[in-house]
């Protein structure tokens, strides 16, 4: 992500977006997700996940909050919030009682720990709540390759004919 792609994606003219933040969109487009009029909380502000997601689902008429780790009230963000998606770092960061019952849960977290790789939501305490989460690892993993591999392709289609 450079600050020229940055700009154009600020701007609703997306040339490369980053691949992680398009996967989210992609997979909730899959899913039969409403994106228009939703309610739509990002959690994690980084160039990489969450201001691209939020501009993103922007760009899809949802109505976004983006929340950090100075957000007062978190919890009441995400609870408002029929789409949360939460990319911040910290396993199991985001708690069944921070989520409305029936949201979609989009998990971008990636942390090694001692049992292995895992998200940023609590799978257990989530999973009661929500209607749909996306598992870490097996989640967003593969459409983001696949969109980073696209990029690739026509990063590199582009330059031939430069």
């Amino acid at each position: 992500m450079n600050p020229f792609n940055v700009g154009l994606l600020a701007d609703g003219r997306p040339r490369f977006v980053p691949s992680t933040a398009e996967a989210v969109i992609e997979l909730l487009k899959f899913h039969g997700i409403a994106l228009r009029g939703a309610r739509a909380a990002v959690v994690g502000r980084s160039t990489v996940v969450g201001r691209p997601t939020a501009y993103l689902l922007l760009s899809e008429d949802a109505t976004v909050t983006i929340a950090h780790s100075e957000t007062k009230d978190l919890r009441g963000v995400t609870k408002a919030a029929s789409i949360v998606v939460v990319g911040v770092g910290r396993a199991g960061f985001l708690r069944g009682d921070m989520v409305s019952s029936g949201a979609t849960i989009i998990d971008a977290g990636i942390n090694v720990t001692p049992k292995g790789v895992v998200g940023d939501v609590d799978v257990e305490s989530v999973s009661s709540v929500a209607a749909a989460l996306s598992p870490v690892p097996g989640g967003l993993g593969a459409v983001t390759t696949e969109l980073l591999l696209r990029n690739v392709l026509i990063a590199a289609e582009r330059q031939q004919k430069d």
